[in-house]
């Protein structure tokens, strides 16, 4: 039986694809997916905000990794806003239109940023976890990455470079991986979603998450023309991973970019290359394959 794109998106749990749906299985799913080894490339393990904060001052854009709803991991990131001052900050989580909508006044106030964000009906996790990243980043220019669901949707159906227009050669989208690492992102791909995926599908889940990180590529790239930097840019760690995430297509866009990133784990398990990363307990959840037992 051959899956439709709206059929993509809707079972897109560890992808973490921002369609609204899902999203805080991605997390559990990203966490505890069977068959995917953990493996930590990085400079430094960090065991303080601080020692984060000294090897990530100084980039033009700095990535703030976690795991999504790892309450831990956005105390960390709201606590290197305020230590690293950026001017701009760019959200996975949101439109460019939604982030438009926040004013210095509106971050002061929780309640009153989930309701313009509309937060409740995203999809993300409580935005109790997300509270105080949004205002101790009152004072920069928002910038939004979010691909909707209908773009996304779109974006599969017409391939995710025409999708993009103009600005995919820019970023290098318009070009497919190599073999062996579309291979293995397939195979990524369907662990994270517990071996319970006809592989046909599976393509189409790394198409969009190379979309997702060539938004948040174009996002960061919007935002430091704007500003001059720093950038800071609060996304999950599939994304903010140095070896595969949004800094190779940002990379490709700006060669001279400096680009340092954060990786945040959980009892010292994260897949990825980061600059530095910082260990955090493991939030307690429920087996993500309960929701994917095939039928015979």
């Amino acid at each position: 039986m051959r899956i439709s794109a709206a059929a993509v998106l809707t079972i897109g749990l560890a992808t973490g694809l921002a369609t609204g749906i899902g999203l805080t299985s991605a997390a559990r799913a990203e966490a505890t997916a069977p068959g995917l080894q953990a493996q930590t490339v990085a400079q430094t393990v960090a065991q303080t905000v601080a020692q984060v904060a000294d090897v990530l001052a100084g980039a033009d854009v700095i990535i703030l990794g976690e795991v999504h709803d790892n309450k831990r991991h956005h105390q960390m990131q709201a606590e290197l806003v305020a230590a690293l001052q950026p001017r701009a900050v760019v959200w996975e989580m949101i439109t460019q239109e939604q982030a438009e909508a926040l004013t210095q006044q509106i971050l002061q106030n929780p309640a009153e940023t989930a309701r313009v964000l509309e937060w409740e009906a995203s999809g993300w996790p409580d935005f109790t976890l997300y509270a105080p990243v949004f205002k101790r980043a009152a004072r920069a220019m928002q910038f939004g990455a979010l691909v909707p669901r209908a773009q996304s949707k779109e974006a599969l159906q017409l391939g995710v470079a025409n999708h993009f227009g103009a600005q995919a050669q820019q970023f290098g989208l318009d070009q497919p991986l190599p073999v062996a690492e579309q291979a293995t992102r397939e195979a990524e791909q369907m662990a994270n979603h517990c071996n319970a995926l006809p592989d046909h599908v599976l393509p189409m889940l790394v198409d969009v998450q190379r979309l997702r990180d060539a938004s948040l590529a174009a996002a960061a790239k919007r935002a430091l023309e704007q500003t001059g930097g720093p950038v800071v840019v609060i996304t999950g760690n599939g994304h903010a991973r140095l070896d595969r995430g949004l800094a190779v297509y940002l990379q490709r866009a700006l060669p001279d970019v400096v680009i340092r990133a954060l990786g945040q784990m959980e009892e010292g398990a994260i897949q990825g290359q980061f600059d530095v990363v910082l260990s955090a307990p493991a939030v307690q959840r429920p087996d993500p394959c309960l929701g994917f037992a095939k039928s015979d």
